[in-house]
C-alpha cells in the first residue's frame, strides 16, 4: 500500500543534539545568558532555528543570536552529529524493496544538506524538503504535500516518520499516516496522544509497524 516513506532529520535518523547544544551555548555565552542544559535545548528544537534563539534569548537578542547560532551551528554539525544506529541499514533496505524515500524537515535547508551529505544519507532521498521560513514550519501542511507533487505519490501511498508532535500533527495536516519514533523529542506519552497509526520504539521497529498502519486503513 505504501509507495512512498517520508522521514524527519532531528531525533528519527541523525542525533544532532550535542552539535545543537554546543551551538546554543556558544550563543548564550556570547550574548550573555546562563548556560542551558541539553534536556532544555532537546525539548526546544523541532519548530526553527529562530523559533528555537527565542526560547532562550530576549527579544532584542534574537537577530543577534540567530546569526551567531547559525555561524557556529555549520562546523558543530560537521563534529558532533551522527547517524541513528540502524538508520543507513533500514534506509538501504528499503530502496531496495523499491520504496521511494525522502526527507521533510523544519531544519533550515542549508543546514539539512550538510547533515544529510556529510553522514552520508542523501543518496538514500528521492526528494529532500525543509522549512525557509515560518511559513513552511511543521506542522503547516507545506513541506509533505510538495514532496508528494514532486514525487507524484498519493496521500493513500505515503507515510511519514518522525520523532515529535509535531511531525504526527503535520502527517495529520497533510492527510498521511504517520510512525512515531521514541528517543527523540518527544515523550512516549505525548506521542499517543498526537494519535499516530502507530510508534516504534527504535528505528528500525518501523517496519513492523509499518504493517499494521496498513492493516488500519484496509480495515
Amino acid at each position: 500500500m505504501f509507495k512512498l516513506i517520508i522521514f524527519d532529520i532531528d531525533g528519527t535518523i541523525v542525533d544532532a543534539y550535542t552539535a545543537i547544544d554546543k551551538s546554543l551555548n556558544y550563543t548564550l555565552a556570547k550574548l550573555g545568558y546562563p548556560k542551558a542544559k541539553i534536556d532544555v535545548a532537546r525539548r526546544a528544537v523541532g519548530h526553527g532555528d529562530k523559533s528555537f534563539i527565542e526560547y532562550f534569548v530576549e527579544k532584542k537578542d534574537v537577530a543577534e543570536g540567530l546569526r551567531l547560532y547559525r555561524a557556529h551551528h555549520g562546523k558543530a554539525l560537521l563534529r558532533y552529529s551522527k547517524v541513528i544506529p540502524g538508520a543507513k541499514r533500514l534506509l538501504s533496505g528499503l530502496k531496495k524493496k523499491g520504496y521511494k524515500l525522502a526527507v521533510a524537515s523544519n531544519r533550515p535547508p542549508k543546514f539539512s544538506m550538510i547533515l544529510l551529505k556529510h553522514l552520508d544519507l542523501a543518496k538514500y532521498f528521492d526528494a529532500i524538503a525543509c522549512a525557509k521560513d515560518k511559513s513552511e514550519i511543521k506542522p503547516k501542511p507545506f513541506l509533505i504535500p510538495k514532496i508528494l507533487k514532486k514525487l507524484g505519490i498519493k496521500k493513500s501511498e505515503a507515510l511519514y516518520v518522525g520523532d515529535m508532535t509535531v511531525d504526527v500533527h503535520a502527517g495529520h495536516n497533510a492527510g498521511v499516516r504517520v510512525v512515531a519514533v521514541l528517543g527523540g523529542s518527544s515523550s512516549h506519552s505525548e506521542l499517543k496522544k498526537a494519535l499516530p497509526c502507530g510508534i516504534a520504539g527504535k528505528l528500525p521497529d518501523i517496519l513492523r509497524v509499518m504493517k499494521k498502519c496498513k492493516k488500519k486503513r484496509s480495515s
